[in-house]
């Protein structure tokens, strides 16, 4: 698995991330293909359209960032990330500590794109 400084040095992979991706939003593009006429442009045609996001997975003690790439096939994580222990305890607050995968989003992906040199 990739960490965050090698996907900060691969400026192609970089550019691909959809911020907007949502673990929700990649299950109807990918999975459900028939609702995607119903919403937006994007449609999946093959297996080659691919998409690469973040998500914050909390199934386990510790919530874990995971760099995704899907396409029609498969999600394969790419990269796994530790938060910071103060981001970490912020956001397991701020969503309840419910378990589940949830989108990355707020404080947590201006710390990505931070680590990113994204702006």
């Amino acid at each position: 698995m990739m960490n965050i400084e090698e996907i900060k040095r691969n400026t192609d992979l970089v550019n691909s991330i959809d911020w907007e991706m949502t673990p929700e939003e990649a299950v109807r593009l990918y999975l459900e293909w028939g609702n995607n006429w119903a919403r937006g442009n994007y449609v999946i045609r093959s297996k080659d359209d691919v998409s690469h996001y973040f998500v914050v997975n909390t199934w386990k003690e510790e919530p874990v960032i995971y760099f995704i790439r899907r396409n029609s096939d498969e999600a394969v994580e790419l990269a796994k990330i530790r938060m910071p222990k103060d981001l970490k305890q912020r956001f397991l607050h701020a969503q309840g500590r419910h378990k589940g995968v949830w989108a990355v989003e707020g404080e947590v992906k201006s710390w990505l794109k931070h680590k990113l040199n994204v702006h």
